[in-house]
């Protein structure tokens, strides 16, 4: 496993709807390993492909507490197929947009079908933390950004912060 890139907004592949894995075989075995490990490392609680780049429909998850035993959740072309009418508001962040916070309303609970990383169909019924990150993980593959379900007035002050901080993260890479 090995950690990868985090593409920070705005990016063009961040707003890129992704394509369904045909096959899952050992490189995107590989891909949602080394997704995990990249999310545990910055530290987070879900990565979805777009954000290291890639344009496929892969997430990775793990709403564990700290202190509790990791309970990591890959999930290979996930659609939702059931959510509550009960809406609930939660503060989120995102990888790609670090240090930006803001609260977003979505159904409180959720029923995910997806493929695991063996090819096998599961389905996961979710609510609390775990509704929201697989909602906003989701919305990832879709090209949609958490701050896309803020006003225009709050994206775009997220968004031109973010062009300023990611030009400076190239200066200092390349210094």
């Amino acid at each position: 496993m090995s950690t990868r890139d985090i593409v920070w907004a705005p990016d063009k592949v961040l707003k890129t709807k992704c394509t369904p894995v045909e096959n899952i075989d050992d490189e995107i075995r590989q891909i949602l390993d080394d997704m995990l490990e990249t999310m545990y490392d910055a530290p987070g609680i879900g990565l979805a492909a777009p954000q290291v780049g890639l344009t496929k429909r892969l997430i990775v998850i793990d709403v564990a507490a700290k202190g509790e035993e990791p309970q990591p959740l890959k999930l290979v072309n996930p659609e939702i197929s059931w959510s509550s009418d009960e809406l609930s508001t939660y503060e989120e962040g995102c990888l790609s947009l670090p240090g930006h916070y803001a609260e977003v309303t979505r159904p409180a609970e959720v029923k995910v079908r997806y493929l695991d990383e063996s090819g096998e169909e599961r389905e996961i019924a979710a609510d609390g933390l775990l509704a929201t990150c697989l909602q906003h993980e989701i919305d990832h593959i879709d090209g949609i950004l958490f701050i896309d379900h803020l006003s225009a007035l709050k994206r775009n002050m997220i968004l031109r912060k973010m062009t300023k901080a990611k030009k400076q993260r190239a200066e200092d890479k390349a210094a």
